[in-house]
């Protein structure tokens, strides 16, 4: 296998648990994490400890955020933040900086995202701690990957890699390794994204990494899937994944994994079962205010309908307005997905509305994206 992993990597960490809750492993439970993370921030406005509320404050962002709790997670980053800035302490300032932006790309606002990862990689840099720096670049390569830029993103995705391999990191190794499989199994490149895929699952399993194993064994679904249309092996590896994410209580991950059974079984034709599943993933995803899960769920729902008889026109202003959706979040692979589903369907070409081809000119990334992306240097992580 390419890139084949030779030596026992360490035990995966959770930088973002720091302080009080700096024992705390990678795979506990996030509700654990944040009564825990609630307890000791408690502890520490009562104390006066700016920075431990700072650290006790990004871990409660965190759970919540994991949790789909979005609205917490959003005070929860900031007062973080505020706490850093009161302490006058850079890396924490950074850390609170890349939670909101993280934050922020879940929640469909990539500007935002570009420009709060960026600030962290920049607070990182000053406070001299690389640790939020490389989880900040990888941010910002991660916030370019998902909107489809893979030429702007994609070598800053191997340079993390190799990074991540020489200072011993594995849940950023795996990250990386999944963020490349990714863009290669969207382009086509089902080999390669399959053994990059493989490798991260055999990774994370050595440095029981299970939230990064749970979404490398997504990844290998997919690809057996849509290449081998190897269904039963597919589904008993998201139900393994399954099995992961209810354990930690990822509830974001644990979304996705329905939506990829759903293609699962969609490719298969399986429209009624795909349909369920889709639906199930849908309402997942709007509990937790998540745009481009929302969307993605959504689609998968259109085409099952359409397989089962939905009308074409019905069929086709569904997918125009999905398709005016992923414009506006900025997501240029999903809304392309959507153009190749209308041609699947046959009910494209898509009416445009703004007559300028849905969006196709011009650049993919907003100019704060493409800024900062400018500024990114990896040598500053060594």
């Amino acid at each position: 296998m390419a890139g084949q992993v030779t030596e026992r990597p360490a035990r995966a960490s959770a930088p973002e648990y720091q302080g009080a809750l700096g024992s705390l492993s990678v795979n506990a439970s996030l509700p654990e994490v944040l009564a825990r993370g609630v307890r000791e921030l408690k502890a520490a406005e009562e104390t006066g400890d700016l920075r431990e509320a700072a650290r006790c404050g990004l871990a409660v962002a965190e759970a919540c955020r994991r949790l789909g709790r979005i609205e917490e997670a959003d005070r929860a980053w900031k007062a973080s933040y505020r706490a850093a800035r009161s302490a006058g302490h850079e890396g924490a300032m950074a850390w609170a900086l890349w939670s909101g932006g993280t934050l922020a790309r879940q929640r469909g606002a990539l500007r935002l995202a570009y420009r709060l990862l960026g600030l962290a990689a920049e607070a990182g840099e000053r406070g001299g701690d690389v640790v939020v720096r490389g989880y900040s670049l990888a941010g910002l390569a991660e916030t370019g990957r998902i909107q489809g830029d893979y030429e702007a993103v994609g070598r800053l995705h191997e340079q993390l890699l190799a990074e991540a391999r020489r200072r011993g990191e594995a849940r950023h190794t795996v990250w990386a390794l999944e963020g490349i499989a990714q863009m290669h199994r969207n382009t086509g490149s089902y080999d390669k994204a399959l053994a990059l895929f493989e490798e991260a699952a055999e990774t994370a399993s050595r440095a029981e990494d299970r939230r990064g194993w749970a979404w490398a064994l997504r990844g290998i679904a997919d690809v057996v899937s849509v290449r081998d249309g190897d269904v039963e092996r597919a589904l008993s590896l998201l139900s393994r994944a399954e099995e992961a994410c209810r354990e930690i209580r990822l509830a974001s991950a644990l979304a996705y994994n329905h939506k990829m059974r759903g293609n699962v079984l969609y490719r298969a034709g399986r429209y009624e079962q795909a349909r369920e599943l889709y639906a199930q993933a849908l309402e997942e995803f709007r509990d937790m205010e998540e745009p481009r899960g929302t969307a993605l769920s959504k689609l998968g729902l259109v085409k099952a309908d359409a397989r089962l008889g939905r009308d074409a026109a019905h069929t086709a202003a569904e997918l125009a307005a999905l398709r005016t959706t992923l414009n506006r979040i900025g997501l240029r692979h999903a809304r392309d997905m959507v153009d190749k589903a209308a041609a699947e369907l046959g009910v494209g070409p898509l009416p445009d509305p703004h007559g300028d081809g849905a969006g196709e000119a011009g650049p993919v990334l907003p100019e704060v994206g493409a800024e900062a992306l400018r500024k990114v240097d990896v040598e500053g992580l060594r």
